[in-house]
């Protein structure tokens, strides 16, 4: 019964599927900023953290953090998603906690087996906790672009409308981020989006938001805008 709980849970999981010239590339939303990409027989796992389950997909061959913050950045998630050999690719300021990571800083890339990993600014222009205080300061967090079988796929990480996101070219798809107060309005995200103008978009990390308004916005561009659920009922 327990099985069957577990692979129900893992079916019902809106996986979207991305055509390219290595093969398919699954991705599966998980919850908030957790998702998992599946491609040529490797695993990577984008921001594990709680309460997000994992329940019936695969361990990490990859672990991917975007930055400090305990929806990003979790421990004892990142040893439950890690099998033996396990790579972390991290900012330098998650390497302080993640011990294990390699770092990668802005503006950086990495090969690993058929992807391509370019790390891109993530920050806050505006707002914060406190006057002259950002959430997120320019240059500790990692957005990412991974290429793989030549389809750019992007992830933002927490950040606003910032120059770096909107000077991206050749993005197929995008999951961006969206909610306050940490980084942006649905409608921000949604200027941020046309300016770049992926294949597809996908709003991830939007708890408390409409992204219907994000998708109105956008509405007559020619971008895909796909709403997926991650915020999944226990």
């Amino acid at each position: 019964m327990a099985l069957f709980a577990v692979g129900a849970q893992a079916q019902m999981r809106p996986v979207q599927t991305f055509q390219t010239s290595a093969g398919p590339v699954k991705i599966t939303p998980v919850y908030h900023a957790s998702l998992e990409i599946e491609a040529g027989g490797k695993v990577i796992i984008l921001d594990p953290a709680k309460p997000a389950s994992f329940a019936g997909l695969p361990q990490a061959d990859l672990i991917l953090i975007s930055d400090i913050h305990g929806d990003h950045m979790d421990p004892d998630m990142i040893k439950t998603v890690s099998k033996d050999g396990t790579e972390i690719i991290a900012p330098p300021a998650v390497v302080k906690t993640v011990t294990t990571a390699t770092p990668i800083s802005n503006g950086e890339t990495k090969k690993w087996g058929g992807w391509t990993i370019e790390a891109i600014p993530m920050y806050n222009l505006t707002r914060g906790p406190a006057p002259g205080k950002l959430f997120h300061d320019k240059g500790r967090g990692n957005g990412y672009v991974l290429t793989y079988g030549g389809k750019r796929f992007y992830f933002s990480g927490d950040t606003e409308n910032i120059p770096e996101m909107r000077a991206l070219k050749n993005i197929d798809v995008a999951f961006v981020c969206m909610n306050l107060p940490y980084t942006m309005t649905p409608e921000e995200a949604a200027e941020a989006v046309k300016a770049f103008h992926p294949k597809v978009v996908i709003p991830y990390h939007y708890k408390g938001q409409d992204t219907a308004v994000f998708q109105k916005a956008l509405e007559g561009t020619g971008i895909e805008v796909r709403l997926v659920d991650f915020y999944p009922k226990a």
